[in-house]
C-alpha cells in the first residue's frame, strides 16, 4: 500500500504553472491548494470549498490514475468517507494535512500463453518468487512443463528463483518470457481485489499497550505473565479468556497450518488493502494463503500502524464512536454474534452464521515478518495479539461486479447483521463474492468488521441501501430469525466470550436491535430502516440519532437505563407509526 500525505496550504502567487484545476482558469478567494506527495513527488491542486469528496477524488483518477475506488482520504483521524459531503464539512482548512491512502492489489494474474496458442492462468501474490511461479507452471498439467526444464527471462534478463514477482511487474504490463523448448509469453495484470477473509471463533479481551505484551480484562484486570518465546523465533496460539470455552478441532487444525508455513519458511505477508495491517498466513507449501492476522497494535491509527497514518490523540478511531485498539474484538464479536438460523452461536463448532461473517478468533503471534518499527527480536514485547480469520476462496467482492445479479436473499442477510450491529463501514469492498454448486450461485461473504458496535450512529454507513435488492421486503424466513434475536442475551454472550461491551456500546447495539425489529414487525424494507440509521449528509443526524437525543433530553436525573430504553422505544413508535401513514 501507498500512503502519501496531502497538505493543505494557502495559495501562493509565484506558482503558476502545474495546478490540476478543478475548472478551466479556475482562481478563486475561496480555494486552497492541495499538495499531494506521491513516491517523493509533490503534485499541486486546487480545492474550492464547493468541491465535494467525490470530486477531488475524480480528479485525483483523471490526474494521476489513482482509480476512484482505491483512494481513502483521512484527516484529523477521521476518514473522509462521505463522497457526497464538502471538502469544509470535515473540517478542512488552510495548512492542514490529509492523508492518501492508495489500495493495491495483492495478487497478479500471471496468463502463461504457449507457442502452440494455448492459456494457462495462475493467480500469484506479489511476495512470491520465480521459484513460486515455476512450481505453479509445472503442476498445471501433466507433461506441460516440468521444473528443471523451465527458465523465466525478462527484459532479456534471466530470472533467478529467488526474485520476488513484485519486483519484476511494477509495471503491470511487463512481459515474462517463459523458455523450454519452444518459448511463450507470460503477462501479468492485477487482481481486481486481492482474496481475503476472516475466521473461527476463540475468547478474548486482551488488549497490547504500545510494544509492551500486556494484557487486561475489561471486566476486571486478569494479570497474564509474559510467556518465554519458544526456541524457534515465531509464535502462534489461541487466546482463550475463558476456560470454559473449548476450541473445536477446526480451529487447532486452521493454527496447526499457519504455524507449518511459518515452520517452512513461508512468511506472513503484509495486504496491501486497507489502513492497518493486515497479513495473509500461508501452508506449508506456500501455495495457498489458509489464514488473515490484524494484529491490534497495527490498527489504524495505532502505534505501530504500517500505513503512516497519524497515531490517535483522544483514542478513537477512523471511525466516530470505535476505539483503536477494539478492531480486533469487535472482528470476533461479530462472528459470535452472528448466529446460525438453529440458535445463539457455540463456538464448540464452526458452524456459518445467518449472514455468513467467516469464523474468527483472537491469538497471539510472534513473527519477523510483522511491522517493528523499532527493530525486531524474538522477545516478548514483540509479541503481537489480534485477529486471526480464515481465508475463504472467492471470485472477488461487489466493487467489482455490481448488485445487479446479487440474489435478494443474500443481500437482505448482510442488511440484517449491518443494521444490527450498527456497522460504520460497509462498502462493496468488503463484501466478497463466492460461486457455489455447479450452477454457481452467488453466496455474498461479509468481512472486515472492526468498525461494528460503535458507541454511536453518527458513522453508520451501507452500500446496500441503494441495490435493488434492498427495496424488496424481507422474506418469512428472514424475519423470523430476526424474532428470536435478544440484545440482552447477547451482551450476556460476548462477556462470556471475554468482551464485556462498554455502556455506550452496549447502548448502541440495544438500540439497533430494537430499530431492526420493530421496523421488521411493520413490514419494512431493508432500505427503509438502514435510511433510519444512515445519514444523508454529513452535517445532518440521521433518524435514529434524533430519536435518542430526544430520548435524552426528556430524561430525569437519576433514571435508569431500562427507563432510557423504554422512552426510546415510545419515540420510535411514534416515528416508525408516521411513516408507515
Amino acid at each position: 500500500m501507498s500512503v502519501a500525505d496531502v497538505a493543505l496550504s494557502p495559495i501562493r502567487k509565484d506558482r503558476s504553472t502545474g495546478y490540476i484545476h478543478s475548472r478551466a482558469g479556475l482562481c478563486s478567494s475561496d480555494s486552497i491548494i492541495i499538495y499531494l506527495t506521491v513516491a517523493g513527488s509533490v503534485i499541486p491542486m486546487r480545492v474550492l470549498e464547493s468541491d465535494s469528496i467525490a470530486s477531488v477524488k475524480l480528479r485525483i483518477q483523471t490526474c494521476k490514475g489513482f482509480v476512484v475506488k482505491r483512494q481513502k482520504l483521512v484527516f484529523g483521524g477521521r476518514e473522509l468517507a462521505r463522497n457526497n459531503s464538502l471538502v469544509k464539512d470535515y473540517g478542512v482548512n488552510n495548512g492542514n494535512v490529509l492523508h492518501l491512502v492508495l489500495r493495491l492489489s495483492d495478487l497478479l494474474v500471471i496468463v502463461v500463453r504457449t507457442t502452440c496458442g494455448k492459456e494457462f492462468e495462475f493467480y500469484v501474490g506479489r511476495h512470491q518468487d520465480v521459484g513460486y511461479l515455476k512450481r505453479r507452471i509445472a503442476k498445471k498439467g501433466k507433461g506441460f512443463v516440468d521444473l528443471e526444464d523451465q527458465e523465466l527471462f525478462s527484459n532479456g534478463e534471466k530470472l533467478a528463483e529467488e526474485r520476488l514477482i513484485d519486483d519484476i511487474c511494477k509495471d503491470t504490463n511487463a512481459v515474462i518470457h517463459l523458455v523450454v523448448q519452444k518459448s511463450a509469453k507470460v503477462r501479468a495484470k492485477p487482481v481486481e481485489r486481492d482474496v481475503e477473509l476472516s475466521v473461527v471463533a476463540a475468547n478474548w479481551n486482551e488488549k497490547a499497550d504500545e510494544g509492551a505484551h500486556e494484557r487486561a480484562n475489561r471486566s476486571g484486570k486478569r494479570q497474564v505473565a509474559s510467556r518465554k518465546p519458544p526456541d524457534r523465533d515465531f509464535l502462534l496460539e489461541p487466546i482463550i479468556a475463558n476456560p470454559k470455552v473449548e476450541l473445536p478441532s477446526t480451529v487447532w487444525d486452521l493454527i496447526r497450518s499457519s504455524l507449518d508455513g511459518l515452520d517452512h519458511g513461508k512468511p506472513p505477508i503484509r495486504s496491501s488493502e486497507g489502513t492497518g495491517g493486515t497479513y495473509f498466513m500461508q501452508d506449508a507449501s506456500g501455495n495457498k494463503y489458509v489464514a488473515v492476522f490484524k494484529p491490534i497494535d497495527e490498527e489504524p491509527m495505532a502505534a505501530n500502524n504500517p500505513q503512516g497514518l497519524p497515531v490517535t490523540s483522544n483514542g478513537e478511531g477512523l471511525k466516530r464512536g470505535t476505539r483503536v485498539g477494539e478492531g480486533a474484538l469487535r472482528e470476533v464479536a461479530s462472528y459470535i454474534l452472528d448466529h446460525p438460523k438453529s440458535g445463539p452461536r457455540s463456538l464448540s463448532s464452526v458452524e456459518i452464521g445467518f449472514a455468513g461473517v467467516p469464523p474468527t478468533f483472537m491469538v497471539q503471534c510472534l513473527h519477523k515478518g510483522f511491522h517493528h518499527p523499532e527493530g525486531y527480536e524474538c522477545a516478548p514485547q514483540n509479541i503481537k495479539i489480534g485477529s486471526l480469520q480464515m481465508f475463504m476462496k472467492n471470485c472477488g467482492s461487489c466493487e467489482d461486479m455490481g448488485p445487479r445479479d446479487f440474489p435478494v436473499e443474500e443481500v437482505h442477510k448482510i442488511s440484517v447483521f449491518d443494521i444490527r450491529t450498527a456497522n460504520a463501514d460497509r462498502h462493496a469492498g468488503n463484501i466478497l463474492v463466492s460461486r457455489e454448486g455447479e450452477e454457481g450461485r452467488i453466496v455474498l461473504i461479509p468481512i472486515d468488521h472492526g468498525y461494528c458496535l460503535p458507541e454511536n450512529f453518527e458513522d453508520c454507513t451501507f452500500d446496500w441501501l441503494y441495490w435493488p435488492q434492498a427495496q424488496q421486503p424481507y422474506s418469512a424466513e428472514t424475519i423470523e430469525y430476526i424474532k428470536l434475536l435478544d440484545s440482552e442475551q447477547d451482551i450476556v454472550l460476548l462477556k462470556f466470550y471475554g468482551w464485556d461491551l462498554s455502556p455506550e456500546c452496549a447502548r448502541t447495539f440495544r438500540i439497533s436491535t430494537m430499530l431492526l425489529k420493530k421496523g421488521t414487525e411493520r413490514g419494512l424494507t431493508p432500505f427503509a430502516i438502514g435510511s433510519i440509521m444512515c445519514r444523508e449528509t454529513l452535517t445532518k443526524e440521521s433518524v435514529i440519532e434524533e430519536i435518542v437525543h430526544e430520548a435524552q433530553d426528556s430524561m430525569l436525573p437519576g433514571m435508569s437505563e431500562a427507563a432510557f430504553l423504554e422512552t426510546v422505544s415510545n419515540i420510535m413508535d411514534s416515528r416508525l407509526d408516521k411513516l408507515m401513514n
